[in-house]
């Protein structure tokens, strides 16, 4: 029996897993109705313009946090070269949008989103545990702040 991971198997986890997250819930681990993207259809450019628990970074950062870490995780896995992030860039740039710029955020995101598939698809052998890791930590991460924006829109809807 080998020890390995077959990389097809790895890769319909993550498709299923990605999915799951941006897109359509299976019951996987969230609740029908809630991934990603159906959570951000509810939510208005006013409502991504406040700051999460009043003193944070706004929804719309939050969003933009999420896609500005799928570009680097993309980057750094198709160079190889772990060259450091300004994580906080987009904590401090990020305010208050208008209609316009919250639609171009939630489209950035799902652009970054449609890359890290073609990344899964583009990438036949998964070398090292900085690579799997990486991909299993896109799911990890972006489901951390989907729970900040779900979390944060029950505050404000109540």
């Amino acid at each position: 029996m080998s020890s390995q991971i077959d990389a097809d198997l790895f890769k319909k986890a993550l498709y299923l897993l990605l999915d799951e997250t941006f897109d359509n819930v299976q019951g996987i681990y969230l609740d029908g109705g809630t991934s990603m993207f159906e959570t951000l259809a509810t939510i208005s450019a006013e409502e991504a313009s406040i700051p999460v628990g009043g003193q944070c970074a706004t929804l719309a950062a939050q969003v933009k946090h999420t896609a500005f870490y799928l570009d680097v995780l993309e980057q750094r896995v198709r160079t190889q070269q772990f060259e450091p992030a300004d994580w906080g860039e987009i904590w401090r740039e990020v305010t208050a949008v208008s209609p316009q710029q919250w639609q171009e955020i939630q489209n950035e995101l799902r652009d970054s989103y449609n890359r890290i598939k073609q990344l899964i698809h583009d990438t036949p052998v998964w070398p090292n545990e900085r690579v799997i890791g990486g991909a299993i930590a896109t799911i990890v991460h972006t489901a951390y702040h989907l729970g900040e924006i779900r979390q944060a829109m029950c505050t404000l809807k109540n």
